[in-house]
């Protein structure tokens, strides 16, 4: 690894999974690979360069009877991110979605490999985040935030593999459509949860989706899924101020904002020294298209001071 003027020199990449606003990816120097989406099966756009995560959110909406898909990063895409960098002479570390959900490590791993012969001075570290969506986006904040405090390419990339560990999402979504599409939920389990209005509780961990239970109405599932993550706290014996906080929604803003203040409001509540900030990010493709226009949760993950 290089140094200049004493300060260590490398850049921190991720994919589009990470779901961060452009103010957050710019505040904190970082370089996001997106994901392509396809509405028709044919037209393939990057996600936030070419079609917008709003824009996906309404096609949703607006055409119920239609799946749309995403695909991964090429090893291309990476290059293209790569190679300036290495030319600068930094080093990089590579942010992925879980490999439960994505190829997108795999593209990063092969584009690494084709560049290791011009550029073997440089160090390419592709990490595994078994997470994705605004939890990977937490991730790879904290990953910034060492970068900030001065910490090697080595401390960074060791810390990143134990804080991924502790990282969950505890959401729920609008209805069963999107989870049977994708073969995530058996079809009469879909059918009897649709005519009873059930909504499905769903955490994700270790990259994987659980069942968490499910409950009835919409309101009363966003209420769920803070008692779910307040659960976890108090059954782990976890310190709410040591982890960082994430709501992220999907079609409705406001909803995003609202179920924010409930979450601050029920945290402040329930540990009266809570003082973390919570962050409120869209829900990308890269989840959306398997949960429907109406994700709503909360990603919590271990911060590593």
């Amino acid at each position: 690894m290089l140094e200049k003027e004493g300060k260590v020199v490398y850049q921190i990449v991720t994919d589009g999974s990470c779901d961060l606003d452009q103010n957050l990816v710019d505040q904190n120097q970082l370089h996001v690979v997106p994901f392509y989406i396809t509405c028709d099966g044919k037209t393939h756009q990057k996600e936030k360069k070419e079609i917008s995560v709003e824009d996906l959110y309404q096609f949703m909406v607006d055409h119920k009877d239609i799946f749309p898909m995403t695909s991964m990063p090429s090893v291309e895409d990476y290059l293209e991110v790569f190679e300036p960098i290495l030319k600068h002479g930094e080093d990089i570390i590579c942010i992925c979605i879980t490999t439960k959900f994505s190829g997108s490590y795999n593209s990063a791993y092969t584009a690494k490999q084709i560049l290791a012969e011009d550029y073997p001075q440089q160090q390419i570290t592709i990490i595994d985040a078994t997470v994705n969506t605004v939890l990977q986006g937490l991730l790879v904040l904290e990953a910034a935030q060492m970068r900030k405090d001065g910490m090697t390419y080595e401390q960074v990339i060791e810390i990143i593999e134990k804080i991924k560990t502790t990282g969950r999402i505890f959401f729920t979504v609008g209805n069963f459509e999107y989870l049977i599409h994708g073969g995530r939920i058996g079809k009469v389990a879909g059918v009897a949860a649709k005519t009873l209005g059930i909504k499905p509780l769903i955490v994700l961990r270790d990259g994987e989706i659980f069942a968490s239970g499910v409950t009835r109405g919409r309101e009363k599932s966003k209420r769920k899924v803070i008692e779910n993550m307040i659960n976890h706290f108090v059954d782990n014996q976890l310190d709410v101020n040591q982890y960082a906080f994430c709501v992220g929604y999907g079609y409705d803003q406001q909803e995003g904002q609202k179920f924010k203040e409930l979450l601050e409001a029920t945290l402040h509540e329930k540990f009266p020294d809570f003082h973390q900030t919570v962050l409120l990010q869209h829900i990308g493709a890269t989840i959306g298209v398997h949960t429907g226009p109406y994700p709503i949760g909360v990603g919590i993950i271990e911060k590593y001071k």
